[in-house]
């Protein structure tokens, strides 16, 4: 009978649909606008989209133009009690409305503020809520942080995989070692020191990593994203983000006419960095005026898609994919549960084998054999994404409007709205029960947030020795010791 029993269990482990998934993915579907529901559609087909916490720790220690937070969120003191609570709450909802598994970043402010423990404690409730974490820092942070961060105070893994995102462009001001940095390329052994950082932890303690590389672009950098591209392709970065900037957050802070780095001339920098065309139509995530994404790998110092756009094979691929594995859950899935899972599929279909077989003949001759065998068939998933969120002055009407049902007139309007329809990344409000896209988050609901929390978790000046001021957190009566 206990036989019988463990193999009932591993049956249920092992099936490939999580009916709870596929339905949280239907339902995204039919959320979908109907200009987004693309051959190469992703939302709803293999997943339900990003998702990022708010109002969780707002305060960063470094001064970035432009700064998508509002004036009072550098007021707000960075609270572990509050962070974990937060992060519960809103974990507690997206697990509710979005279905059982997700990508989810832990972002607000500054995450390297957060005492070790702290973020270690938001990233296990992440996970324990179905999510796949991963932690947004400008990477101004010691190898001393990170270990604390990965082990427990017993010097034991507390993740077998961490997952950061790291901001790094010239226009942010108080880095250490690099107040102001000159170029892009002052920047670069900053890069690589971050990605070190991980290297290491790796080799002395076995936690796994995947690195994002973020970077803000406006009219003052954007002739140096292909150097950067370049410059930092082998650091070990498996993703280069670039977001053209937005009139969002403190208009203080708005230093340059953002709107001339416009979308397109950001994906052509992107396209001369990766040295080949990138085509952001064959994998879409939500709308392509919000998001473009290039899937691919780098052999040597060359970078290949997975699949390309106008080959008839590869979008049959890509049809095969949507169709068998679309509703497999490869997201927090153990690698082996999901190699287990696979098969079962592989066993129900097998003409997956051979479409698979066949792609995998096809890329290596993209590629080419002298190639593979020269770099020792070593292949570097390297992912470039571009963001491109939306000015306040534009989410703020169209926001309004859709809360009333109305579509709007405007045609700027209208296509705001139906950007903020098909949205990649949503936010959760418990206070509430609903979700927002994160345009609406920074744009509508920021401010009046930041202002609330400044009351709730201020900061207070004192004086310090040598008669300067300084700011420091205000200790709640219940941390006094």
């Amino acid at each position: 009978m206990a036989l019988i029993a463990a193999l009932r269990a591993v049956e249920r482990a092992t099936r490939p649909y999580d009916p709870e998934f596929a339905a949280a993915m239907a339902r995204r579907w039919a959320e979908l606008p109907e200009a987004a529901r693309t051959p190469g559609q992703i939302l709803g087909r293999h997943g339900v989209g990003c998702e990022g916490t708010h109002g969780v720790f707002p305060r960063c220690n470094l001064k970035c133009t432009p700064c998508y937070h509002s004036r009072d969120a550098n007021q707000v003191r960075v609270d572990g009690t509050h962070t974990r609570e937060q992060v519960a709450a809103q974990m507690a909802l997206l697990r509710e409305l979005r279905g059982p598994r997700a990508h989810t970043q832990l972002i607000g402010g500054e995450v390297s503020l957060l005492a070790p423990d702290d973020h270690a404690a938001a990233l296990a409730i992440m996970r324990d809520h179905g999510r796949e974490p991963m932690s947004f820092t400008h990477g101004d942070f010691d190898d001393d942080y990170l270990t604390r961060l990965a082990l427990g105070p017993d010097g034991r893994r507390r993740f077998a995989r961490l997952s950061f995102a790291a901001h790094f462009d010239k226009f942010m001001y108080g880095r250490r070692g690099i107040e102001r940095p000159s170029d892009e390329a002052a920047l670069n052994p900053y890069r690589a020191r971050f990605t070190a950082m991980f290297t290491r932890l790796r080799r002395e303690h076995g936690v796994r990593f995947f690195l994002a590389h973020n970077m803000t672009v406006t009219p003052g950098n954007v002739g140096e994203v292909a150097g950067v591209i370049r410059d930092c392709r082998a650091m070990g970065y498996g993703m280069f983000s670039f977001q053209p900037a937005a009139f969002l957050g403190d208009e203080r802070r708005w230093k340059e006419k953002f709107r001339d780095a416009s979308p397109d001339a950001v994906w052509a920098e992107i396209e001369r960095g990766a040295g080949t065309r990138l085509d952001y139509r064959v994998l879409e995530n939500g709308d392509v005026r919000c998001n473009r994404t290039a899937y691919g790998f780098y052999v040597g110092r060359r970078w290949y898609p997975f699949l390309v756009g106008d080959d008839p094979r590869d979008l049959a691929v890509r049809a095969a994919f949507f169709r068998y594995f679309g509703k497999v859950t490869f997201t927090g899935t153990p690698p082996a549960l999901l190699a287990a899972r696979v098969l079962r599929v592989v066993a129900r279909h097998p003409s997956v084998a051979v479409t698979a077989l066949r792609w995998l003949a096809r890329t290596a001759r993209r590629v080419g054999l002298r190639r593979l065998a020269r770099h020792r068939m070593r292949v570097r998933p390297v992912t470039f994404v571009m963001h491109q969120f939306m000015d306040a002055d534009v989410v703020a009407p169209a926001w309004e409007m859709m809360q009333r049902g109305e579509q709007a007139a405007d045609p700027r309007l209208r296509g705001t709205q139906e950007r903020l329809a098909a949205c990649h990344y949503a936010m959760a409000h418990p206070e509430n029960g609903t979700l927002v896209p994160a345009c609406v988050q920074h744009a509508v609901l920021d401010p009046a947030e930041n202002a609330a929390l400044r009351t709730l978790l201020p900061l207070v000046e004192v004086r310090t020795a040598g008669g300067g001021p300084s700011r420091t957190p205000r200790t709640p009566p219940e941390e006094k010791t």
